[in-house]
């Protein structure tokens, strides 16, 4: 059977604003910072309603893409606004939640084996990972891959190889929730706080504050916007 007659794809009308938005910020020549046109502007100049221009902006707010402010416009986070397409957010959206659940299950448990099992090595490598992290939040960066580097140096710090085998099967699903914490705003330097616990923990030996602060850390990833956004046409 081919799949001429697969489903036919909805339209979004504020899918088309979001297209029309990255063209005005691309040939406008807009940097990070800067402020996008009100809301009731943009709505004339697209000849659209206020609302589709509402949930465009949502959605690229979404992305980490730009800072709604209450009472005071919308901003840039980034020079370009390269979203991505609608059916990639409703699909993650959907699958973070299990996401999350397994690595509470995992890393909690590989937290409290450090606590118990690592050694000097380990701590040393978990430490190199903080130091990194913490120049890359001064810098100013997502820090996506010091944060990497530290949930892999406490995997290590477990000697569990078959839970490090699991943490590999799922490593992409994984980078997609630690890219969807780290976009929020502040969340690297909130990250990097909540690392810290985790390597203290696990530095002092102590087992079950290395697995309370480990599933405190996976919570707190959990809280992103993308949770609590919802396509119309989705379901």
């Amino acid at each position: 059977m081919t799949d001429s007659l697969r489903p036919v794809a909805r339209t979004r009308l504020y899918e088309q604003v979001m297209e029309r938005l990255r063209e005005f910020v691309e040939q406008e020549a807009m940097h990070a910072g800067d402020r996008l046109p009100p809301e009731r502007d943009l709505a004339e100049r697209l000849d659209v309603s206020r609302t589709s221009v509402r949930q465009a902006i949502v959605a690229l707010e979404v992305q980490g893409l730009v800072e709604a402010r209450h009472g005071g416009g919308t901003y840039l986070l980034r020079d370009r606004l390269d979203a991505e397409p609608l059916e990639t957010m409703i699909d993650r959206r959907r699958r973070l939640p299990d996401i999350l659940d397994a690595r509470d299950a995992l890393e909690t448990k590989l937290a409290a084996l450090a606590a118990d099992r690592h050694t000097a090595a380990d701590v040393a490598a978990i430490d190199a990972a903080l130091a990194e992290m913490a120049e890359a939040v001064e810098r100013g960066e997502l820090c996506a891959a010091e944060d990497q580097r530290f949930h892999g140096a406490v995997t290590a710090a477990a000697h569990s190889p078959l839970l490090a085998d699991f943490m590999a099967e799922i490593a992409q699903p994984i980078a997609e929730s630690r890219t969807e914490s780290l976009r929020q705003p502040g969340r690297p330097a909130q990250s990097l706080k909540q690392h810290r616990r985790i390597a203290a923990a696990v530095r002092a030996g102590d087992a079950d504050a290395a697995a309370a602060a480990m599933h405190h850390h996976v919570a707190a990833v959990g809280h992103v916007k993308l949770l609590g956004w919802h396509d119309e046409t989705d379901g």
